[in-house]
């Protein structure tokens, strides 16, 4: 059996923010672009893994979510706890440098970790947490 990681979720609050963070501040491509009943649902992924994409969706959209699961999860959103998503660079120190000049939220700056990674984090325009690692 052979199995591949094809998409993971991350929800946003504001699309058009999430586009350009995703694609003119990390350089992602944007492959999907659905909008349905004013809501818009977002593939983006690394040039070069096709494979590989991201679905940037409405936050808690499905229909069996709770009006109060609902509010929760724009709460821990809005806190940065509800979503992560870990990416990985060969120049993680120039890569830091271009996202601080930009509105993204810094929360770690690049450090070595006492785990063998170095690393460092930010929040996407929706508060999600992104974590990204220096390829070994």
């Amino acid at each position: 059996m052979d199995l591949k990681i094809l998409h993971s979720f991350l929800p946003h609050t504001d699309p058009e923010a999430a586009i350009t963070f995703y694609r003119d501040v990390l350089g992602f491509e944007v492959r999907n672009d659905v909008g349905y009943e004013g809501m818009r649902w977002i593939t983006v992924g690394p040039a070069g893994q096709p494979d590989t994409s991201i679905v940037l969706t409405p936050p808690a959209v499905d229909p069996g979510i709770t009006e109060d699961e609902r509010r929760t999860i724009l709460e821990m959103m809005a806190k940065g706890t509800y979503a992560t998503v870990v990416l990985q660079t060969d120049d993680l120190d120039g890569l830091f440098e271009r996202l601080q000049a930009t509105d993204a939220e810094v929360i770690q700056e690049p450090i070595d970790q006492p785990y063998g990674i170095r690393d460092c984090a930010f929040r996407d325009p929706s508060g999600n947490h992104i974590r990204i690692n220096q390829a070994s």
